[in-house]
């Protein structure tokens, strides 16, 4: 790789390039378990797991697999939360060849049988729960196997016990599945099974290990073929930019969803080749969150502004102590800068943006986090062995430094492709860049900016208008907790500039007020034509805020408008 600029900001203890130990993702639980046997490896809910027993686990699902007819290649989606049962699926998968197609639980049955249908997959791994969704779609795909576990199984006592009573107050219903030949119980495998170790031999730079399916904001979702290497790759780059983190010693807090693969690379894989430990947390919730952090000491903390938001919002923030964390990085979306002040003054620990893409595996850029410059504002410099460029929007060449183009990206983190779309993956890719859809320029140093995604930027009146510089002027007003800029239909601009916003717990603000606030700072044509005051967002499982489906929404209210002027 030719030198670039941001080589020269990195401090002497992050290399520029990295060696990556050519062995499949799951060679290095069984690593950990011998290297760690008797660390904990998962924290869930009060209950524990040591390496030597998750790795027992996960060969014994492994082993599983292949009695009832798994072969290289053959995929299993993983439809669960956040709970051990989501790491003994993810490596047993891998040690029997398998390919992991994680499945939001979330996802209803039509979202569920496209995810399906589109990755082939045979086998499932999911929650009670969940089953009748899943055996509702089950006839209409490949599936042939589901097993099916429940969050009960591993919980510690006396929570098992009341869990069943919750579980039918939360969701109404009580599942009971019978051990046969289609329908398998995760308990009864673990009880009965005896491990074997796998001899499937798998090619560390093209063998798959993952499908992960992107967001489909726009069209239907793609899935992205990520390898063994592509995984491991930006494991190791994560290791190398948090150079501070104490093999077998740090505790990571797991809320960001694994079936994302910020989650799964930054908490779970990071976790296993370093022997961590992994606190696991099922969902978000502000004050639970705070409760854990007080009582199990996490020192780092992967997450999302949205998350970082929430905790900062919640009223009884100062009772509970989060001096543990030494750093966190940010991702999915934008991290205001006073979200970043304020959540470092009140852990005493680093909080940096970081930037990537599910077709990176995810990560590419970060800020430094121990080290200066750290550059408000910016994504961040390339990670070790990224090489990332600004193209031209019109000739797809290199722009001069500070000039906004497109975002390109390339390294051993860059997915094989779109899994059965040769021309989808032909078109995202130039001169063997990475094309990232988002618009962006860098400075002479090497930092990174993200002005907008492309297909964000509002044209009103023949300007570009990018809504994260508004947003961060915005969220620099006290009273708001969160906030969302979007380009809606207008009929004299074409597009005009709105503002959603939610307010902080008691706060009254009135759309004169930002008004006024917006125009000390931006200029005329930038600010926000419209403010709508909202209880919440819409977001995804990892906290983005869904920026596309306000602006789908209003154009739905457009279109009925239309008609009934008509």
């Amino acid at each position: 790789m030719n030198n670039q600029p941001w080589q020269d900001m990195y401090p002497a203890s992050i290399p520029t390039s990295l060696e990556y130990t050519e062995k499949p993702l799951h060679a290095f639980l069984k690593q950990s378990a011998e290297e760690f046997s008797h660390t904990i490896a998962i924290h869930f809910e009060g209950k524990e797991m040591t390496y030597k027993e998750l790795y027992e686990s996960a060969l014994k699902f492994s082993t599983y697999l292949i009695d009832i007819g798994l072969r290289k290649g053959d995929r299993v989606a993983i439809m669960l939360p956040n709970c051990p049962q989501s790491v003994i699926g993810f490596f047993g998968t891998l040690m029997a060849g398998g390919i992991v197609v994680q499945t939001n639980p979330l996802y209803m049955e039509r979202e569920l049988a496209y995810q399906l249908n589109d990755s082939g997959a045979k086998f499932m791994l999911t929650l009670d729960i969940l089953f009748p969704r899943v055996s509702s779609v089950a006839k209409s795909t490949d599936l042939q196997h589901i097993v099916v576990t429940t969050i009960k199984d591993y919980l510690p006592f006396p929570k098992n016990l009341i869990y069943p009573y919750i579980q039918k107050k939360q969701y109404g219903l009580v599942v009971q599945v019978e051990h046969s030949d289609n329908h398998h119980l995760l308990k009864e495998i673990m009880k009965t099974t005896v491990p074997k170790e796998s001899t499937v031999d798998i090619d560390f730079d093209n063998d798959l290990a993952l499908l992960q399916y992107t967001g489909g904001t726009t069209g239907l979702p793609k899935g992205v073929m990520l390898t063994h290497k592509n995984l491991l790759a930006n494991t190791e780059m994560c290791k190398a930019w948090m150079y501070k983190g104490i093999r077998g010693k740090e505790i990571v807090l797991g809320i960001l969803p694994f079936f994302h693969v910020y989650g799964m690379t930054t908490v779970m894989l990071l976790s296993v080749v370093q022997g961590y430990k992994m606190i696991l947390m099922p969902n978000f919730n502000a004050e639970k969150t705070l409760k854990t952090i007080h009582k199990e000491k996490p020192t780092l903390f992967p997450g999302a502004p949205t998350i970082y938001i929430g905790l900062l919002n919640h009223p009884d923030l100062l009772k509970y102590d989060l001096s543990s964390i030494d750093a966190c990085i940010s991702g999915s979306a934008a991290l205001p800068v006073e979200i970043q002040d304020q959540f470092e003054k009140i852990t005493g620990g680093k909080l940096v943006e970081g930037y990537g893409l599910s077709e990176t595996s995810p990560v590419t850029h970060a800020n430094l986090i121990w080290d200066e410059p750290r550059v408000k504002g910016s994504i961040g410099l390339p990670w070790p062995d990224t090489d990332a460029a600004i193209l031209s929007l019109e000739t797809g060449d290199p722009v001069p430094i500070g000039e906004v183009g497109e975002i390109a990206i390339k390294g051993p983190q860059v997915m094989k492709g779109y899994w059965n779309r040769p021309e989808e993956t032909e078109a995202i890719f130039k001169n063997g860049w990475l094309l990232t859809g988002d618009l962006g320029y860098m400075d002479e140093k090497g930092y990174f900016y993200v002005v907008d995604r492309k297909k964000d930027v509002i044209i009103a009146g023949g300007f570009n208008i990018y809504p994260r510089e508004i947003e961060e002027v915005l969220y620099e007003y006290e009273d708001i907790q969160e906030l969302v800029v979007a380009g809606v239909p207008d009929p004299y601009r074409g597009e005009t500039v709105k503002a959603y916003i939610v307010l902080k717990e008691g706060a009254s603000v009135t759309e004169k007020e930002l008004d006024e606030f917006a125009r000390k700072y931006l200029a005329a044509y930038k600010v926000p034509h419209v403010y709508e005051f909202r209880k919440e967002l819409p977001k995804t499982a990892v906290g983005k805020i869904l920026r596309r489906a306000l602006i789908e929404e209003e154009k739905k209210k457009w279109s009925e408008d239309d008609h009934k002027e008509a």
